[in-house]
């Protein structure tokens, strides 16, 4: 019997975990279990899917993930993922400089590419003021981005974090930080439901909420 017939799931409607016991698979499947949205059985039809496959194709994996988690570096400037200490969209000559897009995390930056009707600079905070999670302002990119202003003369602070109340509470400690220094805050547009984190955000009405920005100051009232 090959492989192909020993691990097929379909068969007769049995899982393979009452047919197939082994130390090796069953770490692999508790290890791919780690990853969110990936339960026991999920992590079971992967490991089996790649032992079906030649070797090549799980090396390639393994390798691709550890050369991620051990030379991936953030982004000097905005503290994005990088492969340098520049990351492609800091470093790319094309962008408009003016403009710096505040954001929670790296999900963030993606959705909004995604769009393709922004073509400005990012600045990521690393995550939004939660007291109740033990995350104050200290704890998150602040200070570099208010730097960031003062050195590079931006002409506009877009505040597009997700429109939670600890999103607000960013937003508004954002505002306060930067609103004495010469440079425009405004705030992306409400197309994006109150509640709604960004990366969820289909790409139409986040590119919309982005072309509609407002400014920040008749916001928060």
């Amino acid at each position: 019997m090959n492989f192909d017939e020993y691990f097929d799931f379909d068969k007769d409607n049995r899982s393979c975990m009452n047919v197939f016991a082994s130390k090796l698979v069953e770490n692999a499947v508790n290890e791919l279990s780690r990853l969110p949205g990936i339960g026991k059985k999920t992590a079971l039809r992967l490991a089996l899917h790649l032992l079906k496959k030649d070797l090549h194709i799980a090396e390639a994996l393994g390798n691709s993930i550890i050369k991620m988690r051990t030379d991936i570096v953030f982004c000097t400037m905005c503290h994005n993922i990088s492969d340098g200490e520049i990351c492609e969209i800091c470093g790319n000559p094309k962008r408009d400089k003016n403009t710096i897009c505040v954001v929670e995390d790296v999900r963030d930056v993606m959705a909004i590419e995604n769009t393709g009707q922004y073509n400005g600079l990012y600045h990521i905070l690393g995550g939004i003021i939660s007291p109740i999670d033990g995350i104050g302002p200290n704890d998150l990119n602040i200070d570099s981005l208010v730097h960031r202003v003062q050195q590079e003369a931006a002409g506009e602070v877009i505040l597009a974090l997700s429109t939670t109340i600890e999103g607000d509470t960013t937003n508004f400690y954002l505002y306060r930080r930067l609103k004495d220094l010469d440079v425009a805050i405004t705030t992306i547009a409400r197309g994006v439901s109150v509640g709604d984190e960004l990366e969820y955000a289909d790409e139409v009405t986040l590119g919309r909420s982005l072309l509609n920005r407002l400014p920040y100051e008749g916001t928060h009232d």
